[in-house]
């Protein structure tokens, strides 16, 4: 392959999922002055973020399938033109319902442009590298985060509403005019892409690409580590970390800059460890997972204010999920053939945002009931009520980290029946495993027939 060719189509790319990053997270940075703008509980702030985020994960799966059949410069491109009409509109709307339909826009150009990117890399790099420009690529569209909490949110509160949406908006047009003019789908001499399918051959791909147990582990793997993060830095982390922990608006960009400089820093790291130790995947994925349920519980157990050294801590378990998310990406790729990764990555994303909106969700409506309540003492975002509504999240760290383990389960007995290579204490695991079911069914069998 053209490697130098390879990296600038890379490099296109990723400046798209950059900007989508972006627009992605511009409205968690905007929260507290949204809810001026539009006269809003925070049941209906958080709706903003749930709906986009809902649109997004809804989109996946097709956008999978779409970008199998019409290749990502296509999907790329379209895109960024939803995201920049959808901050258009949010620059000039001052209703709820306006709002909202902004930002309906911007979660479906997002979710048409990280799976697009990421189908690019096995097709223009060699096998050996795609872990490694995997998080590359994770890593580098996090940049966008920056874009939101630092130029973004100077733009916002020094210019105004409209000024700082208009500019988001212009970001979009010119990913439109590098993609269409700079990125290509394939490298020259690549087979041509498959003709289009009828319903029903997208239908057995979708089927194949769920049926395959790596594909439901990646979705798992997103589903469990991405989602606090995404929490965190799109919705409620600034609310929580200005109102409830009492930090300056400088501080707070501090601590958001913290977080996407971690995701770069880690990323690279994760590609080595994946692409070397293939097998230990899932487990860094578990080790993750009780990183950021010891670090929140460190934060929300306090009954004061967590010291500053304690919440950056938190964030840097946070921002560790991002890269971390990336190895379910890893999982659909070497358990899907080239032909289905566009569809089984679009599986795998659907994880962590639907956990992601549903956490947000709740968070906003649990506020607002204890608001209602009396408990918050006036206070919406007060810390007490935060510290609630914000332990929400242990129980989808618990439900993904079980079904982890239980999708695991199925991905290693489909590998040793297929003769792949598992490491003997693997393999000495799973055996015991089994051998205490089959126990347990011979137990109830017997139990069953000596019952008169």
């Amino acid at each position: 392959m053209n490697a130098p060719r390879a990296w600038l189509i890379w490099t296109i790319g990723v400046l798209a999922y950059l900007v989508a990053v972006a627009q992605r997270t511009s409205f968690g940075v905007s929260g507290l002055e949204a809810t001026e703008r539009f006269h809003a509980s925070a049941a209906a702030i958080s709706f903003f973020t749930v709906l986009q985020l809902l649109v997004y994960a809804g989109l996946q799966i097709p956008v999978g399938l779409l970008v199998d059949r019409f290749g990502s410069r296509a999907m790329i491109a379209s895109g960024a033109v939803l995201m920049g009409l959808g901050q258009l509109q949010l620059a000039y709307a001052d209703a709820v319902p306006a709002g909202v339909l902004g930002r309906v826009l911007v979660g479906a150009g997002d979710a048409m442009t990280f799976v697009s990117v990421i189908r690019l890399v096995p097709i223009w790099f060699a096998p050996a590298r795609v872990p490694l420009v995997t998080q590359l690529t994770g890593m580098s569209g996090q940049l966008g985060q920056l874009i939101s909490v630092v130029p973004f949110a100077l733009v916002l509160h020094s210019a105004g509403w409209n000024t700082a949406f208009l500019g988001l908006s212009s970001l979009s047009a010119l990913a439109v005019v590098l993609v269409l003019a700079l990125l290509r789908d394939v490298p020259p001499g690549h087979p041509p892409r498959e003709s289009a399918q009828g319903l029903r051959a997208t239908g057995v791909t979708l089927a194949r690409a769920w049926k395959q147990p790596g594909t439901r582990l990646g979705l798992w793997c997103h589903f469990t580590v991405q989602f606090s993060g995404n929490v965190f830095a799109m919705s409620w982390g600034y609310p929580f970390l200005v109102s409830a922990q009492g930090l300056n608006p400088g501080t707070v960009s501090a601590l958001m800059g913290l977080f996407v400089v971690t995701s770069i820093l880690v990323g690279p790291l994760f590609g080595t460890f994946v692409a070397r130790h293939p097998m230990r995947r899932s487990a860094m994925v578990l080790l993750i997972t009780a990183a950021t349920a010891l670090a929140w519980a460190a934060v929300l157990l306090l009954p004061t204010r967590a010291p500053l050294w304690l919440l950056a801590l938190l964030v840097v378990a946070l921002a560790i999920g991002g890269p971390g998310s990336m190895i379910g990406f890893d999982f659909a790729r070497t358990f899907n053939p080239s032909h289905r990764i566009g569809t089984a990555t679009g599986i795998v994303n659907v994880g962590g945002f639907v956990a992601a909106l549903l956490t947000i969700y709740l968070v906003g409506l649990i506020l607002d009931l204890l608001h209602t309540s009396g408990f918050s003492g006036g206070e919406l975002y007060g810390l007490a009520p935060f510290r609630i509504a914000l332990s929400v999240q242990f129980l989808f760290l618990l439900v993904g980290t079980v079904l982890i383990l239980m999708t695991r389960r199925k991905v290693r007995r489909q590998m040793a029946a297929q003769g792949v290579h598992v490491p003997p204490l693997l393999v000495s695991l799973a055996n015991q495993r089994r051998r205490r079911v089959e126990l347990r069914r011979e137990r109830l069998a017997k139990q069953r027939s000596s019952t008169p």
